[in-house]
């Protein structure tokens, strides 16, 4: 296996910013439309109460929670960081109140620059503007707003599509389709903003009116539709039950269950192996706090991910002739 082929997001960001570079992760106190009734009320059926934020302080100000990561062992690891709004839908605002949020960070972010060179003498540089949110809520006015930050940082939006399929789609709640995946990339690619598409393996289905999984096939055709668009990254998860969920439910109730850490190693493989050669890849698994994490419990054991990639991408005899789309 030549692992040359494949972009790892490490490698991407010192060849993009010269030198490692890590994200601080911000709640910027936003809702999403499958949460405040504008689509659902319940949201996706595998999301936190949090939106995906467990970790975050949401009850701090931005200003303080950019404070706690230059408090943290983490300003020491690099020099170079983006500011990454995480949790929930982080363009489903006005403008304005985006502008103000997005600018309480940047703000924050250089003060607390300026206040750490004079005491440690090392330089602190914001690099980039990472968003995470969904394709129904990229407009062309928010697109155009994104690129005004252009001119002084790399601006990146997160995507989710989570899966191609949209039966899948209806039952995990998604509350949007692929077509608005579609129209979000071709007003981002518009104006030139960088595009990380986020899939998820494992979802719950309906097939042949049965409850199940999503198999093979449905990964495939997920890595198929990525490859038709202009996306420049891509984030893929397993699919874990995290407490206070409706996934959770169907997990009690015997109606889900999680797939095998084998299962997921040979689907994530697929994917890393067949997706885009210029894709980059920026995250292989998900992470789930410990006290809230219902199953599968190898989820907790990253290192049994990366070591079980590392063997599955090594292996000559079950990769032989792979194509890499050019």
């Amino acid at each position: 296996m030549n692992f040359d082929r494949i972009n790892y997001v490490n490698s991407y960001f010192i060849k993009l910013f010269g030198e490692r570079t890590l994200k601080i992760c911000i709640d910027g106190g936003f809702t999403c439309p499958n949460r405040d009734g504008t689509k659902s009320c319940n949201g996706c059926i595998f999301c936190s109460e949090k939106g995906s934020g467990e970790h975050l302080k949401s009850s701090l100000s931005i200003f303080d929670q950019v404070k706690n990561a230059f408090n943290s062992i983490k300003i020491t690891r690099a020099n170079k960081f983006i500011l990454y709004f995480q949790n929930y839908t982080n363009t489903y605002d006005s403008i304005q109140n985006l502008n103000k949020k997005y600018d309480e960070a940047i703000s924050a972010f250089n003060t607390l620059s300026e206040e750490y060179y004079l005491k440690e003498n090392i330089k602190k540089e914001l690099v980039g503007l990472q968003i995470a949110t969904r394709p129904d809520c990229i407009t062309e006015d928010i697109a155009k707003f994104l690129s005004t930050y252009k001119s002084k940082l790399h601006v990146f939006v997160e995507l989710g599509l989570q899966t191609s399929n949209e039966e899948t789609g209806k039952f995990i709640n998604r509350c949007y389709t692929n077509d608005d995946f579609s129209n979000a990339v071709l007003i981002l690619n518009k104006y030139n903003i960088d595009i990380i598409a986020h899939i998820m393996i494992g979802l719950p289905t309906i097939k042949n009116n049965l409850q199940t999984i999503e198999d093979h096939n449905d990964t495939i055709n997920t890595v198929s539709f990525i490859n038709k668009h202009n996306i420049q990254g891509l984030k893929i998860h397993s699919t874990y039950i995290v407490k206070n969920t409706y996934l959770e439910k169907l997990f009690i109730e015997s109606l889900y269950s999680p797939m095998s850490l084998d299962y997921y190693l040979e689907e994530l493989s697929y994917v890393i192996t067949h997706v885009s050669k210029d894709i980059i890849i920026h995250r292989i698994s998900g992470d789930a706090p410990k006290d809230l994490l219902v199953a599968p419990l190898w989820n907790l054991h990253k290192k049994w991910i990366l070591n079980g990639i590392y063997k599955k991408l090594n292996d000559k005899d079950l990769y032989q002739g792979i194509y890499y789309k050019k």
